[in-house]
C-alpha cells in the first residue's frame, strides 16, 4: 500500500493547507508521495523537507512587504509575486528551505504546471530541491494575467491549476492507493466560468490551446471535485477541506488573516486526526 497526499492550490487559501500539514507533521504522519498544485506546491514542498511552520512563518512575516508581492512588482516585472525575492532571496537567505533534508527524504514530491503551447498538465518530480525544482515550483504557481510564463528546457509554463487543479487521478495512476486530498474550497463549491476571458484571449493570443484550457477550466475543476466526492463516498480516499469559504485575498497583506486561515487548517487537521 502506497500512502499519498494531494494538495490543491488557491494562492493564499494555501495557508489552510499549511495548517493541516503542520498538524500532520507534528503528529508523525508520513506519506510515500505527494503532489502539490500552485500554492499546494510552494507551501507543500515543506512536507518533504519536514519544516514545520515554515510556510506560515514567512507568509505572516512578509505578507505586507512589497518585496514579496505588490502591484508595483506586477507593473515593473510582470509578476505580482516578485520572482527574485520569492524564489531566491526568501528560500536561500531569509527563511531557508532545507534542501539537504528535502533531497534525503524518501517521499516522492511532484508539482504540476501547464504547458501553454498544448494547454496540458505536465508533472515534474522534484528530487533535489535545487534550482531546477525551484523553477518548476515557480511555474506551478505562476498565475495567469499576473505572472509571466516560465521557460524551462525549451518549454513555456503557467499555473498547474489551470489544467489539473486537484490531481487525484494522477496519484492513483502512480500506484498510490491510500490517498489524502487537501482541498481549499468547501464541499459544495462550484467554479464559475472565467470572468476575464477577454483579457486572457488578448494576453495569450499566441497560444490558442491555452486559451481553450482556461475557457474550459471550470468544467475540469467541477468534474474533479465531483470525482473526489465520489471516491470519498466509496471510502477510497480521505478528504480534508474547509467547512466554509476561506475568503482570503490572493495577495493578502493582513497578518491576522494569514493566521486566521492557517488556524482553520490546523483545526481541520486536528479534527481529522481525532477521527
Amino acid at each position: 500500500m502506497k500512502k499519498g497526499i494531494v494538495m490543491e492550490g488557491g494562492a493564499m487559501r494555501g495557508l489552510f493547507t499549511c495548517g493541516v500539514l503542520d498538524v500532520l507533521m507534528e503528529n508523525g504522519v508520513t506519506f510515500d508521495g505527494a503532489i502539490g498544485v500552485s500554492a499546494g506546491a510552494t507551501f507543500g514542498c515543506n512536507l518533504k523537507s519536514g519544516q514545520i511552520g515554515r510556510a506560515y512563518r514567512y507568509n505572516k512575516k512578509y505578507c505586507s512587504d512589497p518585496r514579496y508581492h505588490s502591484i508595483r512588482s506586477l507593473i515593473t516585472t510582470g509578476d505580482i509575486y516578485n520572482v527574485p525575492f520569492c524564489y531566491d532571496e526568501l528560500p536561500y537567505k531569509l527563511d531557508k528551505w532545507d534542501i539537504e533534508a528535502f533531497e534525503k527524504s524518501p517521499m516522492e514530491f511532484y508539482c504540476v504546471a501547464t504547458d501553454i503551447e498544448t494547454g496540458k498538465p505536465v508533472y515534474h518530480k522534484c528530487e533535489t530541491g535545487k534550482k531546477e525544482d525551484i523553477v518548476w515550483i515557480q511555474a506551478s504557481a505562476s498565475m495567469p494575467l499576473v505572472s509571466r510564463p516560465v521557460h524551462i528546457d525549451g518549454g513555456v509554463y503557467l499555473d498547474g491549476g489551470i489544467s489539473d487543479s486537484i490531481p487525484l487521478k494522477f496519484m492513483e495512476d502512480q500506484g498510490y492507493d491510500d490517498i489524502l486530498v487537501i482541498e481549499t474550497q468547501p464541499i459544495d463549491y462550484v467554479k464559475e466560468p472565467q470572468k476575464y476571458m477577454p483579457l486572457v484571449r488578448f494576453s495569450l493570443r499566441k497560444y490558442p490551446n491555452m486559451i481553450k484550457c482556461m475557457q474550459e477550466r471550470y468544467l475540469m475543476y467541477n468534474q474533479e471535485k465531483k470525482y473526489i466526492r465520489h471516491q470519498e463516498e466509496l471510502g477510497k480516499v480521505r478528504v480534508i477541506r474547509p467547512k466554509e469559504p476561506l475568503n482570503i485575498s490572493a495577495v493578502e497583506k493582513d497578518p491576522k488573516e494569514i493566521t486566521r486561515v492557517y488556524e482553520l487548517g490546523r483545526a481541520a487537521g486536528s479534527e481529522y486526526l481525532s477521527r
